[in-house]
């Protein structure tokens, strides 16, 4: 019998309500996180879930990246969970999209991911799955909430503790599906994070040539910053490419759900320009199937999947929203910027960066030689873009600056679904709050570089005149 009520001793006031983000719980160890902190974590989830899920037993499995606090934070978490009567599949040391595979291999009823993902060091945290969906939003203030109140489960029913090597059955399980990638030489940068336990391997047993950057994983990221979508961090992938003649490089964040992709002549290709590849390959299957971007993506994604016949949607940033918008659409593909890749056709539709990279050996080879991957992007309009640009901004007021500037604007054609992208003779600019840190994004598109300085220009200034009004 299990029963719900207060337990005093887990009342922990000083767990800090910030690190109940959008997507995820992330914060500093040892400032917000510890294996009490984690435990009590564990012991909230045990309470979303058996209010969620209607089952006398539920089974969970649990993953951690490489980051140096994870093994504390994973036992602290499973403890919880455990004494809440939950039954425990250990899944090792992975990536991030392997433990969402194992909620799909092994038939769990949710989980948990300890990852920092392309965070500092000092970072850590939870990706928290009920079902085969990471929650977010609400369910994640669910969490806190049920920290705050104090109500866990008492149980004296007997939970199972097993473990799984996920490593192995995620590698069995890709190579069948792709045939012979002989003749590709790539090299594959993986931060000293996760994916070097299992990336490289699953492309030499596939035929490519492999030449490995940093595959040992180390928490403490020596050689740079496991984050594949700042350009400093793709140098020696950049300089590897062009020194080896490879046919591209491949780079993986912390905890491989996010992907950077260096090109024959050592240009980045980001993760929405990448994804027309992946489009136009998919749409000579499925000639209108749904792809969806996020408001970030440069226009030519769309304009390109529109032209072929496809049905291209815009909607909101954040994995988690856009997993959520696939199986609404029915969307076979759907990307970010960020390089966050999802593949429903062939795959489970969330975002997987070793998969992505395994698809785009796929297309690279079916082109034929000169194997690359420019050759997969021929003949799309130039256009001039900015970065994303991160611009500081208080909690307190961002939402409210993005709605006077919708204000500022209200006379331009604009899409308003997060933030507001605002359409221009030449290009166009989005402005919208982040939902995981204090600050407001930016990002500028136009047809020349002059025309982008105008664009970046005219909204930088209301922006400032907009963001000087709070301040005084």
């Amino acid at each position: 019998m299990i029963d719900s009520k207060p337990n005093q001793d887990l009342l922990i006031p000083s767990i800090p309500d910030h690190i109940f983000r959008e997507y995820d719980i992330r914060g500093i160890y040892e400032q917000d996180l510890s294996h009490s902190t984690a435990c009590i974590i564990g012991k909230a989830l045990a309470v979303h879930l058996k209010n969620k899920i209607n089952k006398p037993q539920i089974k969970l499995t649990v993953g951690s990246d490489i980051r140096l606090s994870s093994p504390i934070l994973k036992e602290g978490v499973i403890k919880g969970l455990l004494e809440s009567g939950m039954d425990i599949i250990e899944i090792g040391v992975c990536p991030t999209p392997l433990q969402y595979y194992s909620l799909y291999s092994l038939e769990a009823d949710g989980g948990v991911m300890v990852t920092g993902s392309h965070n500092p060091p000092e970072f850590n945290g939870f990706k928290l799955s009920v079902g085969k969906q990471t929650i977010f939003g609400e369910e994640i203030q669910e969490i806190r909430r049920i920290i705050r109140k104090g109500d866990y489960i008492s149980t004296s029913q007997t939970a199972n503790l097993s473990s799984h090597d996920i490593l192995k059955e995620y590698t069995n399980y890709l190579i069948p599906k792709f045939k012979s990638f002989a003749g590709l030489k790539v090299v594959v940068d993986s931060g000293n994070g996760t994916a070097g336990l299992i990336a490289p391997k699953i492309m030499k047993a596939l035929g490519a040539e492999v030449i490995e950057l940093f595959s040992e994983p180390d928490g403490r990221f020596p050689n740079h910053h496991p984050d594949p979508v700042v350009l400093e961090n793709l140098q020696y992938l950049r300089n590897t490419v062009l020194e080896s003649k490879a046919n591209a490089g491949i780079g993986f964040d912390g905890d491989a759900d996010r992907i950077g992709v260096i090109d024959e002549e050592g240009e980045p290709i980001w993760g929405d320009i990448l994804m027309i590849a992946f489009a136009r390959d998919l749409l000579k299957d499925y000639p209108k199937a749904s792809i969806i971007g996020e408001v970030k993506c440069s226009q030519v994604l769309y304009d390109e999947i529109n032209r072929l016949g496809g049905r291209a949607l815009m909607w909101k940033t954040g994995h988690s929203l856009i997993k959520k918008k696939m199986k609404e659409e029915g969307a076979l593909l759907a990307g970010e910027m960020s390089g966050h890749l999802f593949f429903a056709d062939r795959y489970f539709g969330y975002d997987d960066a070793i998969y992505t990279a395994l698809r785009l050996m796929e297309i690279m080879k079916k082109s034929g030689p000169p194997f690359g991957v420019r050759n997969l992007l021929k003949g799309i309009p130039k256009v001039y873009n900015s970065p994303e640009i991160r611009v500081d901004c208080p909690d307190t007021i961002k939402f409210k600056i993005v709605e006077d500037m919708k204000r500022e604007f209200a006379n331009y054609p604009a899409n308003t679904i997060d933030g507001i992208r605002i359409t221009f003779p030449q290009g166009w600019a989005l402005i919208r709050a982040s939902n995981t840190q204090p600050v407001l994004v930016l990002r500028f598109e136009a047809d020349s570089t002059e025309e982008l300085k105008i664009i970046g220009d005219q909204v930088r200034e209301k922006l400032t005149k907009i963001m000087n009004k709070y301040e005084t």
